[in-house]
């Protein structure tokens, strides 16, 4: 292994210099600087402990020299001395009003302790260089602080709001009523009102430069939605200052009216409604719709007429339609429009008004032809007799029948005798005679009207239109298996119908595509009711079958009743006996040798025994019943 070693490098010895020129200089500074700031440090040291919670000379506040004071004495003197809060004054004008208040009452006070504060803190903020500056300056050239002062805004407000007692005023909508028949009207005021926020915006600015000033007050004015009212007031006075007078257009007897409504009656129903449209708010007058449509709906239905067809007969020789009663204008009360009518008329200042009616035609008018009904022959006829019926029966014969006479059935409807007989009344002429009620036989109004429904229906029935409702008798009557001359054919049983309005009906349908026209005469004499159907006749025949009464069920034993208005001895029959019975009667529409319609008519009799009254005291007999003639 080799070794190499290397040789001592000599060690040479570097020779002290001197500082340079410009090093000492700058060591000569930094020293002096330093014993400057150790001397100022000294100066300002000493000046601070000099005035150690003291204000440092020179300081003032608002021109009051605070110089060597304590904060509390800069405080009592900055008090003693400015005295603008206790002496200054603020007007506040508004047009001819001035109101003067001094700060102090307007929440306006100095802040001597906050501006004491102030002064102290002047030279002891920042470093030291900063605070002997500012001490120094402040000896040397003086230091004048702004004083601090508070504005307590709710205390102004309250001062304002005093103001704004005496300024304001309320606004005042013109108002419009009515006492009795008198019209009251008032009319409106602009409303003012003082703007306590732009007064005390005008204080903040105000104030802090400590000056008296007039500050002018700002009141807004608001006028009334509604300033007058006296156009509406003259209308509502005029409204009153005649009866209205409501009358019917083209009156005919029997019609109601006219009304008259005097002023204080026009004054309840009177009503002023404030409304707002594209004219702005205001006041409208005109009478109330509500007592207006109370009033209109109590007098409608007397004005309430249904149109009905003109009534004619079928003259068999021409063939054609001879008028024997006028058709109906239908009319009716138009509510809506009567009610406008007469509000409308009664704001342009007339006071006599006429209703407003809707008339509707009837389908068939006087004008009509048999060939436009489709009427050209005779299509079905039926006899029935009432031999041994009383006047009374005989007189409500005439009468129900009658209001059948020329009576038109359109193609396709249903008829209903009872809507077309009406009311059975002694009012509408009908007389008391012995009707049917319950089981029992009795006289009531009316008695003889089923002679006509039962005449009707067998009418329909052998002219093959549809029967839609048929309600029998209780019990066989007589007079419907009555034949001309007296006779008697047991195989009409079960061809009855009885109607009692409103509750027991018949009805048919004419299925055909013409008119029906029906013909009623009753021929006393003979006993006889005819009743007829013209139209045109399709072609139908009608076959028909009858079981005939079976089951037939003896009557019971006659009854007995005392009757005190009947005579001792005096004995009266009130009811007939007759034999229960059921029968089945079978009938056939057909044409062209197709059936068209098959159906079957089935019938209960009841069994009914004879009713006998007597006055009292009188032998009670021992009488065979009788049949009812």
């Amino acid at each position: 292994m080799r070794t190499t070693t290397l040789p001592h490098s000599p060690i040479y010895a570097r020779p002290v210099q001197k500082p340079s020129a410009l090093l000492q200089t700058l060591i000569t500074l930094v020293i002096g600087a330093s014993l400057f700031i150790v001397l100022v440090g000294l100066a300002v040291g000493g000046y601070s402990l000099a005035y150690a919670d003291k204000v440092y000379p020179g300081v003032s506040v608002a021109g009051v020299n605070l110089s060597g004071l304590t904060r509390s004495q800069a405080a009592e003197q900055l008090l003693a001395e400015m005295k603008y809060s206790e002496t200054g004054k603020i007007a506040f004008q508004e047009g001819k009003q001035v109101w003067i208040a001094k700060p102090e009452e307007l929440g306006f006070f100095l802040d001597s302790q906050t501006s004491s504060q102030a002064a102290y803190l002047v030279g002891r903020s920042g470093g030291l260089l900063a605070r002997a500056a500012a001490q120094f300056n402040a000896w040397s050239e003086g230091k004048s602080l702004p004083p601090l002062y508070v504005l307590d805004e709710r205390i102004a407000q309250h001062y304002l709001k005093g103001i704004a007692a005496q300024v304001d005023i309320p606004i005042v909508e013109a108002s419009l009523s009515v006492n009795g028949v008198d019209v009251v009207v008032r009319s409106g005021q602009v409303g003012r009102n003082l703007d306590v926020p732009d007064a005390i915006q005008a204080l903040r600015a105000q104030l802090p430069m400590l000056t008296d000033a007039i500050i002018p007050l700002v009141v807004r004015e608001t006028p009334p939605v509604i300033l007058d009212a006296t156009a509406q007031a003259e209308l509502a006075r005029r409204i009153l200052s005649a009866p209205l007078t409501i009358t019917v257009p083209e009156a005919v007897s029997g019609d109601p009216g006219p009304w008259t409504f005097q002023p204080d009656a026009l004054a309840v129903m009177l009503v002023i409604e404030r409304v707002e449209d594209a004219q702005g708010a205001h006041y409208q007058v005109g009478l109330d719709s509500t007592k207006l449509r109370v009033f209109l709906d109590g007098i409608a239905s007397s004005f309430v007429r249904a149109p009905e067809n003109a009534r004619f007969i079928f003259n068999d020789d021409t063939r054609q339609l001879e008028l024997i009663q006028p058709a109906v204008i239908g009319r009716g009360l138009d509510t809506e429009t009567s009610l406008k009518q007469i509000k409308d008329k009664v704001i342009a200042g007339e006071h006599t008004v006429g209703l407003d009616m809707e008339y509707t035609e009837p389908p068939v008018t006087d004008n009509a032809t048999a060939e436009s009904l489709g009427i050209s022959e005779l299509v079905s006829s039926y006899n029935s007799y009432f031999y041994g019926s009383s006047n009374e029966r005989i007189q409500n014969i005439q009468i129900a029948s009658a209001r059948f006479h020329g009576l038109l059935v359109p193609p396709g409807a249903t008829f209903s005798m009872a809507n077309a007989l009406g009311d059975v009344s002694l009012d509408n002429g009908y007389a008391e005679a012995l009707i049917i009620l319950g089981d029992r036989t009795i006289q009531g109004v009316g008695g003889g009207v089923c002679q006509v429904s039962t005449t009707l229906f067998r009418t329909v029935f052998f002219g093959g239109y549809p029967i839609v409702e048929r309600h029998p008798h209780a019990y066989r009557v007589g007079y419907y298996e009555q034949t001309s001359g007296g006779g008697h054919n047991a195989d009409l049983a079960g061809l009855d119908a009885t109607v009692f309005v409103p509750v027991v009906d018949f009805k048919f349908t004419n299925d055909t595509p013409n008119w029906l026209l029906m013909e009623t005469y009753v021929n006393v004499s003979a006993r006889r009711l005819t009743w007829k159907f013209y139209s045109t006749s399709d072609g139908r025949s009608v076959s028909w079958e009858t079981t005939g009464p079976q089951n037939t069920v003896e009557p019971p034993e006659p009854t007995y009743e005392e009757n005190p208005s009947l005579n001792q001895g005096q004995i009266k029959q009130v009811d007939w006996a007759a034999e229960g019975a059921d029968i089945t009667v079978t009938r056939t529409v057909s044409r062209d040798g197709s059936v068209l319609n098959q159906d079957t008519f089935t019938t209960h009799y009841l069994p009914w025994r004879a009713v006998y009254q007597y006055g009292p005291g009188t032998e009670i007999p021992t009488p065979e019943p009788t049949q009812e003639p």
